[in-house]
């Protein structure tokens, strides 16, 4: 009896033992336990689950708000295409978005947009947007210029998700927003409109005093002719919001691009002109502006005396009314120190 007692104990203390190896093992492997495989294993918490039928809510369609209008769109935008809507490329190029469809200018992709188009898809001329190509790419969201009818706007709706861009200068900071939600980089909009802001305003403190008083002018040469823009489009909102210079009366009177002759230019008498030209704008007439330096009336313009005509200081492409438009022609005023002039 003893020793049946003596080999009882013998035996829960060899399976004592046998337990701490095991025990001693898994915490040797990184202190993992092994799962359960017998089939009374534990299930998962009913909270900690998901409903595989059911896509996740992050993934729904939702409604956002541009300009006083209401879209819907995807959750995410990962296929986005840019078409018409030079204002959009710009947006992308400065946030970094990289959209899978844009559209190109003389068939192709201008080389300021390089960062960002590298691996997308052509979808047609600036105003001439290819439908089947972009109905290829089934975009989540397609971004066109409010410069297209109605009809054409009508007929991309029929594709996808499609918005409308403004092509109005003072509607940058909603453009750039609207990118921003639907990349998910608002933060980075934040971040840029801040900036903007604050070195605006010490470089209108900086030059003012050499603005006041003088007559300052922007134009762009497209198709051999000089255009002038109204106060809320093209590069005007830099000049005259965020820089103080005057509006002058003919830019107030402007509805839309106007062509103005050399003559009319020289009534202007601009003291400081600065002029916009794209070789790509002007394939027929290369040398116009050479001319235009040439001709006696330019050349007796306060402008052209004085020095302070100023040609391509940013990308010729570039809209003006954007926040990459004006970021970089902030940067090109403060390089010319008009102040130290």
């Amino acid at each position: 009896m003893k020793k049946l007692a003596m080999l009882s104990i013998t035996v829960v203390m060899l399976l004592v033992l046998a337990a701490c190896g095991n025990n001693n093992s898994d915490n040797e492997n990184g202190g993992a336990t092994t799962e359960p495989t017998s089939s009374t294993a534990p299930t998962a918490s009913p909270t900690a689950s998901a409903d595989p039928t059911e896509a996740p809510a992050s993934n729904e369609p939702r409604t956002i708000t541009y300009l006083g209008t209401e879209y819907t769109v995807p959750a995410t935008a990962e296929k986005l295409v840019i078409t018409g809507s030079v204002e959009s490329l710009e947006d992308a190029l400065l946030l970094d978005v990289k959209p899978a469809g844009a559209l190109t200018i003389g068939g192709v992709f201008p080389e300021v947009f390089a960062p960002i188009t590298g691996e997308s898809e052509m979808v047609g001329e600036k105003s001439q947007p290819n439908m089947e190509a972009i109905l290829k790419l089934k975009p989540d969201v397609i971004l066109m210029s409010t410069k297209f009818p109605a009809e054409t706007i009508e007929k991309m709706k029929e594709i996808g998700p499609t918005i409308p861009v403004s092509h109005i200068a003072t509607d940058w900071e909603a453009n750039l927003a609207l990118l921003g939600e639907l990349t998910g980089k608002q933060d980075k909009v934040q971040e840029v409109l801040a900036k903007y802001k604050t070195d605006a305003a010490a470089l209108e403190e900086k030059i003012g005093p050499a603005l006041k008083d003088k007559k300052v002018l922007a134009i762009r040469v497209r198709a051999g002719n000089l255009f002038i823009y109204p106060a809320d489009v093209f590069f005007n909102p830099s000049l005259y919001e965020d820089l103080g210079a005057t509006v002058p009366a003919d830019v107030t009177a402007a509805k839309a691009q106007q062509q103005i002759t050399l003559e009319k230019l020289s009534e202007m008498n601009p003291d400081y002109l600065f002029v916009q030209f794209a070789e790509d704008e002007n394939k027929d007439t290369p040398k116009v502006f050479e001319e235009l330096q040439a001709n006696p009336i330019f050349q007796a313009i306060n402008a052209s005396k004085e020095g302070h005509v100023y040609t391509n200081i940013v990308d010729p492409l570039l809209q003006g009314g954007t926040a990459y438009s004006k970021i970089s022609f902030l940067e090109a005023i403060s390089a010319l120190n008009l102040a130290g002039e």
